[in-house]
């Protein structure tokens, strides 16, 4: 019987035909309120108007344009629309298809810029699944169990335990301790020299949902800049507003050396974007990186109206107006019931957490069979219940996800 590869672990099973904002619809009509946007993805929610005429358009010119063959004509605009909402340095742009493929161009783009052949990550870090990104990988071993040997060569440094927020100067204190600790891996495992990049999620993803403390990402900052390590920020889940600002980066006025972008930029085409500044690019040889689907047309188009949707007058305030709305309606529930510990997130990329990974599992069974609200877990134990709507999300359907989830606290206590 010929099947799909049972390699992928599925939240559900559902069998989706249709989309629209953010619901999707099953092949028997029912209506689903769709809040994992297909991991932080369906940034303009699904079907945009906007992105589906580009689509459109573009189908009927041109499907594929291979970069070495010939450059088609939304390359540049694409680039140059790229360098109007990226930090101010961030000029010159690789293209790729997924974050996977954007992590390692980054790293090869650091050590061949370097002539160093190391990496540090951080503790709860997921950066992607081929052989690289695997290495580099730390949110759970079920990522990396039957691959190795994986490539050497990557660092893990500690990351703050962002649940200390609720302990008076516990949260400083952490950033101290994860600041000491990357200072004592670059004295004891992997000298600066070596080092080529120190690669950071300014909100670790996988991992738990867990924002970079502003005084540890500009520290983390300092430390490379003190050490000519260059400073790659992992913004593939982050990246096109899912924080409140278009890129995390912005909210700790820290300009990396490497940006990373993927997921949202193109509302679920297959698409991601490597940038940095056209110096640090110049070091990168000709012809040693590249990649026949990268830059694809249709999936340039559709960045490019997805670029102009989340940059629409009050489209980020909106953004952040409903992270708040379901933040505090989390906590809410929080309040009410000590199986859930901690609830934390920026803009539209947020979690709560509960004490038994099992309530967790239970509340998001709960959550799809009984409200239709589709959600996932995330953390070493899956113990994190993330909410990643997509960004056109309105009241409403905040509303309507949070009356669900209180029902399945409910149901599970």
């Amino acid at each position: 019987m010929t099947q799909l590869a049972p390699v992928w672990a599925t939240t559900t099973t559902l069998p989706i035909v249709s989309g629209s904002g953010c619901w999707v619809t099953t092949d028997d009509g029912r209506r689903y309120l769709d809040f994992t946007a297909g991991i932080a993805v369906a940034s303009t929610g699904h079907c945009h108007p906007k992105v589906v005429a580009a689509i459109q358009e573009q189908a009927a010119t041109l499907i594929h344009g291979q970069v070495n063959c010939y450059r088609h004509d939304l390359l540049d605009p694409l680039a140059r629309r790229l360098g109007s909402i990226t930090p101010d340095g961030i000029d010159t742009f690789f293209y790729a298809n997924s974050g996977a493929e954007i992590t390692e161009a980054a790293v090869k783009l650091a050590k061949a810029a370097t002539g160093r052949g190391n990496v540090v990550v951080f503790a709860g870090s997921f950066h992607g699944r081929t052989h690289l990104a695997m290495a580099m990988t730390t949110s759970k071993t079920a990522y990396k169990v039957g691959y190795t040997n994986l490539p050497p060569g990557v660092f893990v440094a500690p990351f703050p335990d962002v649940r200390a927020d609720v302990q008076p100067g516990g949260l400083d204190a952490e950033v101290d301790a994860a600041l000491a600790g990357l200072r004592y891996l670059l004295a004891t495992q992997t000298a600066p020299s070596d080092t080529a990049a120190v690669v950071l999620e300014p909100v670790i993803g996988e991992g738990g949902y867990l924002p970079a403390p502003p005084a540890f990402f500009r520290g983390v900052a300092e430390i490379c800049r003190e050490h000519d390590i260059l400073f790659v920020a992992d913004e593939v889940q982050t990246g096109f507003g899912r924080t409140g600002t278009m890129f995390a980066v912005d909210r700790h006025e820290v300009v990396p050396d490497i940006l990373m972008m993927a997921k949202g930029i193109a509302s679920g085409m297959p698409l991601s974007a490597l940038g940095a500044s056209a110096e640090l690019m110049s070091r990168w040889p000709t012809g040693s990186h590249g990649g026949t689907y990268g830059g694809n047309p249709i999936a340039c188009a559709a960045a490019l109206a997805t670029i102009d949707v989340l940059s629409e007058d009050g489209f980020l305030d909106n953004v952040e107006e409903r992270g708040a709305q379901l933040r505090t309606g989390l906590q809410k529930v929080m309040a009410d019931d000590a199986g859930l510990i901690h609830v934390r997130g920026l803009g539209l990329m947020n979690a709560v957490e509960f004490a038994d990974p099992a309530r967790c599992k239970a509340v998001i069974a709960h959550l799809l069979d009984e409200s239709r609200v589709i959600t996932m877990a995330a953390g070493v134990d899956g113990a994190t219940l993330r909410w990643m709507p997509p960004l056109v999300v309105s009241a409403d359907e905040i509303d309507l996800a949070l009356a669900g989830f209180a029902a399945a606290v409910a149901a599970t206590a």
